[in-house]
């Protein structure tokens, strides 16, 4: 895999925006891999999917490229809100790939790869419709809040401009693959109770302390009387799946 990036991969494009996606594409088709199976490249696919750019010839486990010149750190623009969601409620959303790279340099400094598992209809924000005057006029789309999902579901395929090892990326997407199984209401309760783990600063952690959010859960899940239980049930999903380690006494320690 190579950071380096190819400039004159935009020639015929005329706005910035354009140049840079072309650039953007041009690299991931040449360098990108599949994190689940570690195909050495992934394909374009010839015509534009709603959502999804990229699949995996191999396992055929497909992905969407959102790029930036600039640190992701909240939201990322993506397409029509009622697409995404469709996808998501039916277990057949893309992964993503979030590409930050140096415009100046064209070099990529960090890669990260989302499984679409960790994709939950509540980080996926509608934006305003289209004003009447726009070509597209009422169409809908959304943003991904990158900041909730948990750090569990980003896999760090570059990283500061280096590279993380390949089979070091599909272990770590192995380690994670059982949310997978789960339906949608048992999925959003565990990316939820990752979110609380991800907010205690230290790695050793007591469930009085994940506690504490119930409060903020409970503003959240109105109709939800039991969220103590469901939080119980989901850290000893973690603990099986060896995502935390029990150190008894109520005592907790999250895995590097």
């Amino acid at each position: 895999m190579n950071i380096k990036m190819n400039p004159s991969a935009f020639q015929g494009y005329k706005s910035a925006s354009q140049k840079a996606r072309k650039i953007t594409e041009s690299w991931a088709s040449e360098n990108i891999y599949c994190p689940f199976c570690g195909c050495p490249k992934v394909m374009k696919f010839e015509n534009n999917k709603p959502v999804a750019d990229f699949f995996c010839p191999h396992c055929k486990e497909e992905y969407e490229l959102k790029s930036k010149s600039g640190v992701i750190k909240n939201r990322v623009d993506d397409g029509a809100y009622q697409t995404m969601i469709d996808r998501i409620s039916a277990f057949n959303n893309p992964n993503f790939f979030f590409l930050q790279y140096d415009r100046a340099a064209w070099t990529v400094r960090s890669l990260v790869m989302v499984p679409k598992y960790f994709f939950s209809p509540d980080i996926i924000i509608k934006r305003k419709p289209l004003a009447d005057t726009a070509r597209r006029r009422g169409w809908v789309g959304c943003n991904i809040l990158f900041s909730g999902i948990p750090e569990r579901g980003k896999v760090r395929v570059i990283e500061n401009g280096r590279m993380i090892p390949p089979e070091k990326v599909v272990e770590k997407v192995n380690e994670i693959r059982f949310v997978s199984a789960y339906n949608m209401e048992r999925r959003g309760w565990m990316l939820e109770t990752l979110k609380c783990i991800d907010r205690i600063p230290n790695r050793e952690f007591t469930l009085k302390e994940v506690y504490q959010f119930v409060p903020e859960l409970e503003k959240k899940y109105p109709n939800n009387h039991h969220i103590p239980a469901k939080l119980r049930q989901q850290i000893q999903a973690l603990r099986d799946s060896n995502i935390i380690v029990f150190h008894g006494r109520g005592v907790y320690q999250k895995r590097d």
